[in-house]
């Protein structure tokens, strides 16, 4: 449309000019018309059309019509020009009107040919124009001028517009002193005038001319003349260039000026821009409204950059906003991105101005109630708190109003971001003096949560706790110990649900910690028993606990319990044996050995060294607590037993996967101990002789493997050694079962047998030893004997009290064929039996018979003694009445009359007793009677010999001799007959 309107505008215009070739007389040549038309023809029966060389045509045909207009006639006569003007007129009236088709286009190629459409419109209607126009002309003129200049000042063609605009000038003072005596034309020449002024303006702010477009501003807006004569269209017009030219100025500020400079200048420009707009009415959400609204929004922006520059402004600023954002508030839209940007420019404004905190607070309120809760909302307001971490109570007050306005979002997306404000507030809270402050901030943020009755997801709780447990390890590294359980006991708020399985307990025993710390022991006991008690880690916070106070008791139950909870760890007993070392408790020392033995040997072979370890350090500090004046022996005792069996099992196990692990030092310690222990406790510990027995077993075991140890030789203290364990571990079995029968307290069979296998057990022990010992030395070898002979009464004793009679004559066979068997061990053995009254004849005739074999053969005689064994064995012999057993007495009688003779002084010490003589006298003359009746001569012989040689060892023996040896004289003559 815009290329044939154009073709047909070159065309008229080429007629025109030759048509009156005298009006264009002036020109050049080359400028005519005619040679214009021929120019464009060609272009314009082109199919691609050429913008720029249309563009240049019009501007070449505004230049002929401008000087038209220049060169017109002045006569008013001339009817020929009438014509001319009127087609001149109508010409730019129709090309005008081409151009306002096409002011929508958005090409710049094509606005800049509207524009030079405007500009050859408006230079031929003014060619056109009488010479004396009236005020109608003049008001339709100035407008053309002022629209065309605007059109060339929006294309970029400052020139051509001040141009047109200076040459307009000319129509301003024409219209200015117009005559209008009714005041039809008051309004539109006011428009015109105004619309003059605007467009200069405009296009000298443009050009960048700002003196000429302030001057132009002066120029309508100095009073109330022309402004008040405009429609409420003009005014908003108006208004939106002003605005248009005050946020350039904001915008646009020159390189060096002081800050502040180019706001400064837009706040003229912007008050007047409101100034013109404020008199319309103010309805809400119409188009003054919002046009109102943009300018106070560009004039308080304005206020506040320019506050550097006047201070005053920062009042004039949150005025301007303040009264902005109450018309905002009461409109439909309140809640857009704009309005929430004048919130913002408030905030902006009162932190300037260091307002109080319920100013700030309001402010932000209003940004927070009018909000959608969205990432980037979040994270202005939070970015915006970081300024304001100074005020505390002011960035608390706003997170909780942040979060309680959450749950009243119109949809639940909002509750997505309540960690970041948690994560925000918790951050900001650490770093306030006030710790009781920051404590009940916290807690009233998570008390709105569960008023709510909302629970963190997962993840939020997990960098919520982490943020918790940071702040609280600061705290306590700084040694504020209260301050740091706070921290940690507010991570088991119930808005924390959904991880408090987990954190919980993690929780309270940091803060337990965190008392035992300070010294707050029933706090921490309080807090600790809070945990569930299944969690090892739990366990051992109850331990440091009872330990700092003191507790031993409790910490032992609390080193058991840990031992058998979850998550248990074997360096949570090493930390508490640090522990129960340094506060001297001994009692936990050893439970804690104790747990951490068993712990290592649950782990198998690969700690069995470790485990020997622990056990020497276990027994190292039992016998240490068995020192004590105060210890009670019979407690410690089992206990040391039981960690000795360890050993040996312990070793024996090394031993047998043929270990190199067996260590020959520790084997002798653990025996040597175990040895010496035993033998202190002979002397020391009462009632205790299973205790002593089962500690010599241990070092008998322990010693065995120790000389079955490559690098050990077999040495004979090492034998002895081994010889007395084994005794002294039978013979205390054996003191203890008398203790225990004499009690009545003893299970009689079982025991019994227990001991008689415990002593041939131990007697064949003994003699192993010795038989394949060949550097044992004489004085061992006694002491060996000796336990042996010692053993056999033993025997003896248990075998009369379990009746077990062919046991004794056993027991007394043995101790017969035993080498050097000394006379004391057949001595006891008779005394046992002497006065068992069950016991069978026999068997006291056996052990008489060896006690008395036993003094003959060894020398070793004791006379009294002697003749009390051998009364009783011819008693025992002589009662059987057979004639072995009573040539076994007259040999027994024989023996007692070579006694007799060796011993036959009475001054002799070992004399044989006087009563003794006389039973042997009586018993052999009686004797001797009883076999010549029986008609036994030969035995009644030796019987009466025997008597008659008695007779010189008793008193007044002659006349006894004498009248035996006529009584057997007698009796023999009787018998022979």
């Amino acid at each position: 449309m815009l290329m044939l309107h154009t073709a047909t505008y070159y065309v008229r215009i080429a007629s025109l000019a030759l048509r009156y070739p005298i009006a264009l007389s002036g020109l050049r040549p080359n400028s005519l018309p005619s040679a214009a038309l021929t120019r464009v023809k060609p272009r314009l029966n082109c199919t691609d059309f050429d913008w720029s060389a249309a563009r240049k045509d019009l501007v070449h045909l505004a230049s002929l019509a401008e000087r038209i207009a220049k060169h017109r006639p002045r006569a008013k006569k001339d009817d020929q020009w009438t014509q001319r003007a009127d087609d001149l007129d109508s010409e730019g009236v129709m090309l005008w009107n081409a151009s306002v088709v096409q002011k929508d286009v958005v090409d710049d190629a094509h606005r800049a040919v509207c524009a030079a459409m405007r500009l050859a419109g408006f230079r031929l209607i003014e060619a056109g124009m009488e010479n004396k126009p009236g005020i109608e002309s003049l008001i339709h003129v100035l407008q053309l001028a002022s629209k065309a200049g605007s059109s060339l000042a929006d294309v970029g063609e400052a020139a051509l517009a001040a141009g047109v605009l200076s040459s307009a000038a000319k129509y301003v003072d024409l219209l200015t002193a117009a005559d209008d005596p009714q005041n039809g034309h008051a309004q539109a020449r006011a428009r015109a005038i105004v619309l003059y002024y605007s467009s200069r303006m405009e296009a000298a702010f443009r050009e960048g001319n700002d003196g000429v477009a302030d001057f132009m501003l002066e120029k309508f807006t100095e009073s109330d003349q022309y402004l008040s004569l405009l429609t409420a269209s003009d005014r908003r017009t108006l208004a939106g260039k002003l605005l248009a030219i005050g946020k350039s100025m904001l915008r646009n500020s020159t390189a060096g000026d002081p800050p502040g400079k180019g706001a400064r200048d837009a706040v003229k420009w912007i008050q007047r821009a409101f100034s013109i707009i404020e008199p319309l009415e103010d309805a809400a959400d119409t188009a003054d409204n919002q046009l109102r609204r943009s300018i106070l929004r560009t004039l308080a922006r304005a206020y506040f950059l320019s506050s550097s520059q006047d201070p005053e402004n920062l009042a004039r600023a949150e005025a301007s906003l303040q009264e902005l954002i109450d018309s905002v508030d009461s409109s439909m839209n309140h809640t857009s991105p704009e309005y929430q940007q004048l919130r913002w420019m408030r905030v902006a404004i009162l932190k300037r101005q260091k307002a109080p905190r319920a100013a700030l607070l309001d402010a932000f309120r209003s940004i927070i109630d009018h909000m959608q809760f969205l990432e980037n909302t979040i994270t202005d307001i939070l970015q915006e708190l970081r300024s304001l971490g100074h005020d505390h109570g002011l960035v608390t007050a706003i997170h909780l109003h942040c979060l309680e306005q959450a749950f009243g979002a119109q949809n639940s997306s909002a509750l997505v971001y309540l960690d970041r404000l948690l994560l925000s507030l918790i951050y900001h809270c650490s770093k306030g003096d006030d710790h009781r402050q920051a404590m009940q901030d916290i807690t009233a943020a998570l008390n709105l949560l569960k008023l709510k009755e909302y629970e963190l997801p997962g993840i939020p709780t997990t960098a919520c706790l982490t943020l918790l447990w940071q702040f609280g390890d600061r705290h306590y590294h700084a040694k504020r110990w209260v301050d740091a359980a706070d921290w940690f006991l507010i991570g088991t708020h119930s808005v924390f649900g959904s991880m408090s399985h987990i954190s919980n307990a993690k929780c309270l025993r940091k803060a337990a910690l965190c008392y035992v710390q300070c010294g707050e022991h029933s706090q921490a006991s309080a807090t600790i028993r809070r945990c569930p008690p299944t969690d090892a880690a739990t366990q051992y916070v109850a331990l440091l606990i009872a330990a700092h106070q003191g507790l031993e008791d409790e910490a032992v139950t609390a080193v058991r319990a840990m031992v058998h909870a979850s998550n248990f760890n074997k360096k949570m007993l090493l930390l508490a044996t640090r522990l129960a070392s340094d506060s001297g408790m001994k009692t936990l020392l050893l439970s804690v050995l104790e747990a951490l033995l068993d712990a290592s040997i649950r782990e198998g072979v690969e700690a069995e060294a470790e485990a020997i370890t622990l056990v020497r350090c276990i027994i190292r500090l039992v016998l240490r607590m068995m020192s004590e004046p105060a210890a009670n022996i019979a407690e410690f005792t089992p206990m040391l037993l039981r960690h000795f069996h360890t050993a040996v099992s312990l070793v024996t196990a090394l031993e047998a996967k043929h270990s190199n692990a067996v260590g020959t030092k520790d084997v002798s310690w653990l025996w040597r101990t175990a040895y010496n222990t035993a033998v202190q406790g002979c002397s020391e510990w009462e009632n205790q002789e299973d205790g002593i027995s089962d500690l010599f077993d241990t070092a008998k075991e322990l010693l065995k493997i120790y000389m079955r140890c490559p690098a050990v030789d077999t040495e004979a203290e090492l034998q002895m050694f081994l010889i007395n364990a084994s005794f002294a571990g039978t013979a205390g079995r054996v003191f203890s079962l008398r203790r225990r029968i004499s009690n009545h307290a003893a299970d009689t069979n079982i025991s019994l047998q227990t001991a008689m296998e415990d002593i041939a057990v131990c007697m064949d022990c003994i003699r192993n030893i010795m038989t394949g010992a060949n550097n044992l030395g004489e004085e061992d070898i006694k002491c060996a004997q000796s336990f042996l002979s010692v053993l056999s009464v033993f025997g003896v004793e248990i075998a009369c009290s379990m009746k077990t009679w062919n046991r004794v004559l056993e027991i007394i066979e043995d101790t017969n064929r035993m080498q050097n068997m000394e006379l004391g061990t057949f001595e006891a053995i008779t005394d046992i039996l002497w006065v068992e009254k069950d016991c069978p004849v026999n068997v006291l005739f056996a052990a008489l018979e060896a006690i008395l074999h036993a003094s003959l053969d060894r020398a070793v005689l004791s006379i009294e003694k002697f003749s009390r064994w051998l009364r009783a064995i011819c008693t025992i012999l002589l009662s059987r009445s057979s004639p072995a057993d009573r040539t076994k007495a007259i040999g027994y009688v024989e023996q007692a009359v070579g006694v007799l003779q060796e011993h036959a002084a009475e001054s002799d010490p070992h004399s044989y007793p006087s009563d003794e003589r006389q039973w042997l006298l009586a018993t052999a003359y009686n004797t001797g009677v009883e076999c010549l009746h029986a008609s036994l001569l030969d035995e009644a012989k030796r019987w009466f010999e025997a008597a008659t040689t008695i007779c010189r060892f008793v008193p007044d023996g002659d006349a006894r001799s004498e009248k035996i040896s006529k009584t057997y004289a007698h009796l023999l003559e009787r018998y022979s007959r």
